[in-house]
């Protein structure tokens, strides 16, 4: 890149995500998408193969999403005919609650294990194995105080650069996008490593 992340990102102030998108796929190296087929994430999966159409999506399947989830993600890949990757904890779900007590509760200190299972480890396994150079992410400054201060791009600890396109849109302007794209969307949804909505799991805070 011929540009510092400090100009990439005073640039992208006032870009749309189409054009922060846009950028991300003309760069030199692998792309690729991250989801977890939570509420609005066919905004930023419509968005890439928009610009991409064989972008490679990766999805971290925890094996505790409600069936909803798992509905709406096998809806949102044969609408959009999404090329992905589907990546597993070395724990399987029935494994960890015949004989490893299920979901702790956030305050207790066997959480931290917990999440490292289903969410972090696989997620690194994933990124060490596909060796992407860039990622994008649907992450939004009003999810959490943690994502406010984030960057339109930024370097993880691999060296890849970490894309938030949608890092300044609304809950309305999500939920406009849907409606114009006729997309499915489904708002129930749990992620067990998180528990609420506006905490963050380590995936964004360590990675």
């Amino acid at each position: 890149m011929s540009q510092s992340l400090a100009e990439i990102n005073k640039t992208f102030a006032n870009a749309t995500p189409q054009e922060i998108i846009e950028w991300a796929v003309k760069q030199d190296g692998k792309i690729i998408v991250t989801t977890n087929f939570r509420p609005q994430e066919a905004v930023i999966l419509h968005m890439a193969v928009q610009a991409k159409p064989d972008i490679e999506v990766l999805w971290v399947d925890s094996g505790y999403n409600l069936a909803n989830t798992y509905r709406f993600a096998d809806k949102v890949i044969e609408q959009l005919g999404l090329n992905i990757s589907v990546y597993a904890p070395k724990v399987t779900a029935a494994r960890r609650d015949a004989v490893m007590d299920g979901i702790p509760m956030v305050d207790d200190p066997a959480h931290e294990l917990f999440t490292e299972q289903f969410k972090l480890e696989p997620f690194r396994r994933a990124m060490n194995e596909i060796k992407p150079d860039l990622w994008l992410t649907a992450v939004r400054r009003e999810q959490t105080e943690f994502r406010q201060n984030m960057e339109y791009v930024s370097e993880t600890a691999s060296g890849a650069l970490k894309v938030a396109p949608l890092l300044d849109w609304t809950d309305a302007q999500m939920q406009a996008y849907l409606a114009e794209h006729n997309l499915p969307d489904e708002q129930k949804y749990f992620d067990p490593t998180k528990a609420e909505a506006n905490r963050e799991c380590g995936l964004h805070t360590q990675l």
